[in-house]
């Protein structure tokens, strides 16, 4: 098993490459291919559930060699990754009927899901800056997919910002190398278990913490997300969404704080400050948006937030809380970005305002989507009302009583902006728009409330991640404890210690 372990990587490197030459057989070839590598990735990701091993490339071990680590909470992220990689696949085969160049789309999919699952597998603080790379690069052009003024611009300032993000980093990676001479993570906390934090060492966490806050979108350094997410083609906006952020930011940020630097009080303070304040901004921005994935976008960087709040908290409940939270965002997050690619196509537009009975045209879409949103909500028995209940506790055993409630107000306001979208594109008989109120209400004679297309392939993925926020919800049931769920991941953060 630990021989598969570089596949992982190297697959979607070598399809990627391989796809802009497949297309010259067969226009279609690249929906094949890229849908076979995330298949097989899938496949290999559930395989190597609850098996722990370091595997040394080229047979070099460390310092010298480069490592790739398993663990229980990179079990977890690559299971979210390749299975969210593998809906969006399926579903961009028929979704990329609007667009031209789908070979170096799948091209430029296929790198991004290699440097996630080479930032969530490396053991290397300069590999884990080279993976991020490859995904951040693969990521600019996808948000500009489309060719549109909108996309490009949003593609610039995502570039723009993440090209300073990463120097950041690499700055940071600079400074730990001059302070330890090395690199390698499991060395990194050997050198710094108990030791007290040294005045470069807590310049090159600040350098971290700016670099992989802007990855994560945390306040104030989130303004390039409500733009690039709106920008990209609906699976490419999923993906940045439930894993790309997720990843390269908030996972990046928890390995390095738990199990190589050691937190401490005032880290986990900072991060119950910023968490709790991304969550309330974010939501506050959510509430005034009309464009349906600019709202969604939005509501990311609450949830961004929420995750981060319930890390700060510092205790086990807190932690399984916003592991559990993050997974259960990865389901119902991509759904709703799914949704309004369809709702997108239905109505012609993403303002609410424009949009009247869809219902009626795409059912499927109104019915799932319906789902998503009470799971974002947090309306029980859905999985987004689990977790943040878990966080509600952990707040409360923590007894930061204000931030507990604070959670419970902002789930109130989620719930607000997502009946919004579902009065608004679903179940109004007419928009607010002066041509849907001349019309008047829809009737079965209209032409436009005739049902609108929803391909087998889109379908699929959307009715597997509506089940999945069901499914998410029985995790409670099980105690979190399985090998293949959240409780072993979190117990990873909680010894705070990198096994060898």
């Amino acid at each position: 098993m630990n021989n598969l372990v570089p596949l992982l990587v190297a697959i979607p490197l070598g399809m990627g490459f391989l796809i802009p030459l497949a297309v010259r057989l067969h226009a279609r070839l690249p929906d094949v291919l890229a849908n076979v590598a995330f298949l097989a990735m899938f496949v290999l990701s559930v395989s190597l559930m609850g098996h722990e091993s370091v595997y040394h490339m080229g047979g070099w071990s460390t310092p010298i060699g480069i490592d790739l680590r398993i663990d229980a909470l990179t079990n977890l992220m690559l299971l979210v990754i390749n299975g969210l990689a593998l809906l969006a696949g399926l579903y961009s085969v028929a979704y990329l009927d609007r667009y031209t160049a789908r070979h170096r789309y799948y091209s430029l999919f296929l790198f991004v899901v290699a440097g996630t699952n080479g930032v969530v597998l490396t053991g290397d603080l300069f590999n884990l800056y080279v993976f991020v790379e490859i995904t951040a690069i693969a990521s600019y052009p996808l948000v500009a997919f489309g060719g549109e003024d909108e996309g490009l611009e949003a593609a610039f300032k995502y570039a723009v910002l993440g090209s300073l993000s990463s120097s950041l980093i690499l700055i940071g990676i600079g400074v730990i190398y001059g302070i330890t001479g090395t690199l390698n993570m499991e060395h990194l906390a050997s050198r710094f278990a108990g030791a007290d934090a040294t005045v470069p060492l807590q310049f090159a966490l600040a350098l971290f913490f700016c670099g992989f806050g802007v990855k994560a979108a945390l306040v104030p350094f989130h303004t390039w997300l409500p733009d690039a997410y709106p920008a990209a083609p609906a699976p490419i906006s999923a993906v940045l969404s439930g894993v790309v952020s997720k990843v390269i930011g908030l996972y990046v940020l928890m390995r390095l704080l738990f199990n190589i630097f050691g937190i401490s009080d005032d880290m986990l303070m900072m991060m119950r400050w910023m968490g709790g304040v991304t969550m309330v901004v974010g939501g506050f921005l959510a509430m005034g948006q009309w464009d349906i994935k600019r709202l969604f976008a939005c509501s990311s960087i609450s949830h961004v937030g929420l995750i981060v709040l319930a890390i700060g908290f510092g205790n086990p409940w807190g932690l399984i809380g916003g592991l559990y939270h993050l997974v259960n965002h990865a389901v119902f997050k991509p759904l709703l970005f799914f949704c309004s690619g369809q709702v997108e196509v239905a109505a012609g537009t993403r303002d609410l305002r424009e949009m009247r009975g869809l219902g009626r045209k795409t059912p499927l879409t109104a019915i799932v989507c319906l789902v998503g949103s009470l799971s974002l909500a947090g309306v029980p028995p859905l999985c987004g009302f689990w977790s943040k209940l878990i966080i509600v506790v952990a707040g409360i055993q923590a007894s930061h009583f204000g931030w507990a409630a604070t959670v419970v107000v902002m789930s109130i306001f989620a719930l607000a902006y997502q009946l919004k979208v579902q009065k608004e594109a679903f179940y109004s008989e007419a928009g607010s728009s002066d041509h849907s109120a001349a019309s008047g209400p829809a009737s079965s004679d209209d032409p436009d409330a005739a049902r609108a297309s929803e391909p087998l392939l889109i379908a699929i993925p959307m009715i597997v991640l509506a089940i999945g926020c069901a499914a998410m919800s029985l995790l409670t049931l099980t105690g979190l404890e399985s090998p293949m769920l959240v409780g072993p991941a979190a117990e990873v953060l909680i010894n705070g210690v990198w096994k060898k």
